[in-house]
Parts: structure tokens; C-alpha cells; sequence
């Protein structure tokens, strides 16, 4: 078995509140993240990522528990003598130094010979795409710039782990998308492991080979982001990763297939997929995401499959129609449609009523005893 760059075993981290009390940041949290690997830490405010990327880089020090690193104990040791680098959200660059400099800092400290030190300043900054800035100054580059800067010099050291701090956060929408696709590249062609913190869901699904999934210290899930999205281990996963419109209830066999009625009246039909042989009369949740939905506007004689609403608004997001409604018990539904089905859309803007279809094989289905009410 290939050994991991990072392990973590039973990692927990308590932190006392300024008016008093204590908060659990992290409780037993257990890890590995490969050689290589782009691992992404992903969750809501206050769910212990930060803390989690801390603690692997030494800023925490845990209350129980041991952080490895390439096979060694690293629990103990400062920051400065763990082979990692970290990248912040704010950049952190000198601004009184050039960009060659800044990114040139750790070479220089460790009095790396000059010549050797500018041949890898040169190419740590190639690697980002700002070869020929080495003499502007932090002031004069846009924030995008900034950010390859502060990229550049956390490789240039060559770590064996690189850490990233929500770097992204403060570009807009257009600059992020294309640094997310920068930063994969930039990983594959290192060949070092990152592990990245974000609360944005589609930074997490769109540059990392795995994803974990966290909530109140606790690693919720951890898998491939595919697995993730479409598999969730419960209602938390489902709700925080995507849209989701989930349905609580009791099962009932129907041939090969279930039937999910719903705490608020609906029937949701599934195959007994993600769940192990649910019994009759046992609780499960049932997950159906907004693009998993067709619509009509005729609510006669229509599939099993299918859930009634009544329309109260219709969004234009460019590419797609997200149409919101609530079924006759009052449970709101989102189903989201592409934009080239414009003309059901209309009619549907027109009766205020949609009967949405779904594929019986796509609902998720989740146990009871993971899944929220």
C-alpha cells in the first residue's frame, strides 16, 4: 500500500471562547491524504477546516491526537521545520520587495547560491504564467497576479504538501474560474499533494480528486467529487454539495422498486439503490437534485414518477430555467431546466402549474439514521 503524505489520527482541537465556554473544533478527526493528491476541505463557516489545515501545518497544535507527515510525527514540531508552505486568502506579500524577491524569500534565507536561487525563481514563476515580472512591484500586478505571486512562492521551495487557505476568495467570479483550472494544472505538473480549503461547492467538485465534507469538527464524507454529489452519506452532504430537494418518509415495496411517502404527502418512487434492502415501514430520505427533473404543464396523465406543483417563480440564470414551487401540502420543490426547453417553460409561466418528471433509478436514497428530518 502506497504510503500517505499526511495522516492524521484522532485529531481533536477545543478552543475556549472569550466570554466563556469552550467550543469543539475538531473531535477525533482521522485522515489520510495520498501522494499527489488533490484533496479539497470544503463545509460552512465554523465547521473546523481551517483549524483542520492548521493543524497540519503546526499554526494548532491539537489537544489529543498525532499529525504524520511523509511517515514522520510532526504533533510536536514547529511550523518552520515541517516541510510544508501555505498559501493565504490575503496573498501576504512584501510590499516593499519585487516580485523576484518575494518569491526568491525562502531561497534567500536559506542561502540558496545565486545563481541557483535565480534559475528557480525564474521557473517558479514560468510555472504560474509571469515569467518577465520579476522586477514590478506587489502594487503594480491586478489581485489575479498577486495570487500566481504568492502561488509561486510557496512552490519555489519545493514542499513536499501545499496548503491553500480559501486563496481564491477575494477574485471575481470570471479570474476564480480560471485559477481553478490553473491550480489543477499547476498540481499535476508539480506532482506534490495540495489540500485546499474552500466553502465554495464548485471550486470543491471542480479541481479535487477527492473531497472531504465537514460539519461541527467531524468529517461528514470523504470521497471522489462525483461520489459526493450524486452519493451523499447524509442530509448535511446532500443539502451543503448542490441544490437538493429531499423527502423524508416511511418505505413501501412496489415490485422491484419502493415508494417513499413522504412526511408531506408526496410518493417518491426509487430503486432500492444506496441503501441496504430497506424494509417496509422503515425511514429513509430520498434525494431528487433540481436537474434531475423534466416539466410539462399537463398534469393529466402523467408517469408514476412525477411530483405536481404549483409554480411561484421561474429564474433565468442563462444557461438554465430554475423553477420554484411548492406541491399541494406546501413543500417546496426546485427543479432547474435547460434553457432550450423555452417553450414548456412558457407554458408553464402561463397555467403557474408544472408536473416534474424523474427517473426512479437517479433518486438517492439515504438511511434514517443518517439523514436529517
Amino acid at each position: 500500500m502506497r504510503q500517505s503524505i499526511v495522516r492524521l489520527d484522532g485529531v481533536t482541537k477545543v478552543f475556549t471562547l472569550p466570554e466563556g465556554g469552550t467550543v469543539a473544533a475538531l473531535q477525533g478527526v482521522d485522515l489520510d491524504v495520498a501522494r499527489n493528491e488533490f484533496l479539497t476541505l470544503l463545509g460552512p463557516s465554523g465547521c473546523g477546516k481551517t483549524t483542520l489545515l492548521h493543524a497540519i501545518s503546526g499554526f494548532v497544535e491539537p489537544d489529543r491526537g498525532k499529525v504524520w507527515i511523509d511517515g514522520e510525527d510532526m504533533t510536536d514540531r514547529p511550523p518552520h521545520r515541517r516541510p510544508v508552505n501555505t498559501v493565504f486568502q490575503s496573498y501576504a506579500l512584501f510590499p516593499h520587495m519585487s516580485v523576484g524577491d518575494n518569491v526568491g524569500y525562502a531561497l534567500d534565507i536559506a542561502h540558496t547560491p545565486r545563481q541557483e536561487r535565480n534559475r528557480r525563481v525564474g521557473e517558479a514563476l514560468a510555472l504560474v504564467g509571469l515569467s518577465g515580472l520579476e522586477s514590478r512591484m506587489p502594487r503594480q500586478l491586478s489581485g489575479g497576479q498577486q495570487q500566481r505571486v504568492a502561488l509561486a512562492r510557496a512552490v519555489v521551495a519545493r514542499p513536499k504538501l501545499l496548503l491553500l487557505d480559501e486563496p481564491l476568495s477575494a477574485l471575481d467570479r470570471n479570474l476564480r474560474q480560471a485559477m481553478q483550472i490553473e491550480l489543477k494544472t499547476l498540481q499535476a505538473e508539480l506532482g506534490i499533494s495540495f489540500i485546499f480549503v474552500t466553502h465554495d461547492q464548485e471550486e470543491a467538485l471542480t479541481m479535487s480528486n477527492r473531497v472531504a465534507v465537514l460539519d461541527r469538527g467531524l468529517i461528514q464524507q470523504i470521497d471522489t467529487p462525483r461520489k459526493v454529489y450524486n452519493s451523499p452519506s447524509n442530509a448535511f452532504v446532500a443539502s451543503f454539495i448542490g441544490a437538493g430537494n429531499l423527502f423524508r418518509g416511511t418505505v413501501r415495496r412496489d415490485g422491484p422498486g419502493i415508494v417513499i411517502a413522504s412526511l408531506e404527502g408526496e410518493a417518491i418512487r426509487a430503486n432500492a439503490n444506496g441503501v441496504d434492502t430497506p424494509i417496509d415501514g422503515g425511514l429513509v430520505t430520498a434525494l431528487i437534485r433540481p436537474e434531475q427533473f423534466s416539466i410539462t404543464s399537463r398534469a393529466n396523465g402523467q408517469p408514476s414518477a412525477s411530483i405536481d406543483i404549483i409554480v411561484e417563480q421561474i429564474v433565468f440564470t442563462g444557461a438554465n430555467y430554475e423553477i420554484i414551487g411548492r406541491t399541494a401540502a406546501g413543500r417546496k420543490v426546485v427543479a432547474v431546466v435547460a434553457a432550450v426547453h423555452q417553450s414548456e417553460v412558457g407554458e408553464i409561466e402561463t397555467t403557474r402549474k408544472a408536473c416534474l418528471t424523474y427517473d426512479p433509478a437517479a433518486v438517492h436514497l439515504m438511511a434514517a439514521e443518517t439523514a436529517a428530518p
